[in-house]
């Protein structure tokens, strides 16, 4: 399942809320970078301040190699734990683009609030989706002791943290039998996929074990897939903060 397109998020230290400012696409051998409506609320807000050598909100940003701010964010091939990396995100050196390892790593760095996220397409009808379980770091011994022993293709079940005070849309991972808690849904999911639980129903809704890396670091260590139908006229991510 290629990648064409990711969303660029930031977190807002204010309310714990992860808020779209850009997004990032490839096209007929371009990148392509433009600002959302999410960073121009922001920034007339004070609380955003655009990228280096991409300072006007308004423009659309192109170039034949990957701009520099998510170069930073691809893992150096000459670092010794780039094959295991590639493991992790259940990419080989011919899948993993600049693209598709963003998309499946997040692009994630201790040194900012920013991370990427792939933009689901319909794929002959279907809604796919893979990501990594967020929150494992915060579980109990035993529930990561579980998560360690899960199979490929197992299947886990989503439910509702109808109290969750950060995050009124969060989604809980859980195994079958014995029922223990494997880690969340990425918050910048969840919203969608509420929509899509409540469109299709439940039972048509699937969310299976695509890897399990028990030696990765705990943000790598649960990879799943998220699938169900596309309904007619679903338009992912809805809000006008993604325009």
């Amino acid at each position: 399942m290629n990648t064409s397109k990711l969303i660029l998020a930031w977190r807002n230290h204010n309310n714990h809320d992860w808020v779209p400012v850009g997004k990032l696409s490839y096209c007929n051998s371009q990148y392509i970078f433009e600002y959302t409506e999410g960073a121009k609320k922001l920034y007339k807000e004070g609380q955003f301040a655009p990228f280096s050598f991409m300072e006007n909100l308004n423009e659309v940003y192109r170039s034949e190699s990957i701009f520099p701010i998510f170069m930073n964010r691809l893992m150096q091939k000459s670092r010794p734990e780039y094959d295991n990396y590639l493991k992790w995100l259940n990419l080989t050196e011919e899948t993993a683009s600049p693209i598709e390892e963003l998309a499946r790593s997040g692009g994630i760095r201790a040194t900012d609030d920013l991370q990427l996220f792939p933009f689901p397409t319909s794929h002959g009808g279907q809604y796919k989706v893979s990501f990594f379980s967020h929150g494992i770091r915060y579980l109990p011994s035993s529930y990561v002791d579980r998560l360690n022993d899960l199979d490929v293709g197992e299947r886990l079940f989503i439910m509702f943290d109808v109290q969750n005070k950060f995050d009124a849309n969060a989604l809980l991972l859980r195994t079958s039998d014995p029922v223990e808690i494997v880690g969340y849904v990425p918050r910048f999911f969840s919203h969608d996929f509420n929509r899509l639980i409540k469109i299709n129903g439940a039972q048509n809704t699937i969310v299976e074990v695509q890897k399990i890396n028990q030696n990765s670091p705990s943000q790598f260590r649960l990879l799943c897939r998220f699938r169900t139908k596309w309904p007619k006229n679903f338009e992912p991510f809805e809000s006008p903060l993604f325009e």
